[in-house]
């Protein structure tokens, strides 16, 4: 049985992911080629080196400490999957809140995870007063095929620190569903 709940600060550590599995094998990716997508082949194995989780665990105390979300799965009390959105809004009338990592260990792929963790970033960035969600997001096909299936399409407008930093990710961004007193109302996310 999976349990879902917030992370503190205090439990960020190493010891925190000792059972999780980053590893992805990837074949291809989506590229923007004059203007348009393409799948094109770029084989590689993505996980992270002990640096890596270094800067993750850094990043997700500081996510924490600055009144973002940090929100985990676990199966048996091991970390089997989390994600994280920052506190400030940016991107003008866009209003975006910025998802800054979600993952699923690679032994739990494919149970309805990463759906889960991706609806509870979605419900508290709508309590924050969010339009959209900004994903700046692995290109690889699955990962893309992920986001698609939540309903995030390409960004209207990028976030140049992230296309700086990883200007391989594709720039998403998903619309947030908001009530009223009239029932739901789908804020408008097209390209």
């Amino acid at each position: 049985m999976i349990k879902y709940r917030e992370l503190s600060e205090n439990e960020l550590n190493r010891e925190l992911f000792r059972d999780f599995v980053r590893h992805q094998a990837v074949q291809d990716c989506w590229r923007k080629c004059n203007g348009q997508w393409v799948v094109r082949p770029d084989p590689f194995v993505d996980d992270w080196s002990e640096e890596d989780y270094q800067v993750l665990l850094q990043c997700l105390k500081n996510t924490v400490r600055s009144g973002g979300f940090l929100y985990a799965a676990f199966r048996e009390d091991k970390l089997k999957g989390f994600v994280s959105v920052e506190a400030e809004l940016f991107g003008g009338e866009q209003k975006y809140l910025d998802l800054t990592s979600l993952h699923v260990s690679e032994d739990m792929r494919g149970r309805g995870i990463g759906r889960t963790l991706f609806e509870a970033a979605k419900n508290w960035a709508a309590e924050k007063g969010a339009r959209k969600l900004y994903i700046s997001a692995h290109s690889a096909v699955e990962t893309q095929s992920f986001y698609r299936a939540m309903g995030c399409v390409e960004a209207e407008a990028y976030c140049a620190e992230h296309v700086e930093r990883e200007p391989f990710d594709c720039q998403l961004e998903c619309a947030i569903t908001q009530y009223d007193d009239t029932g739901p109302d789908q804020i408008c996310c097209s390209r």
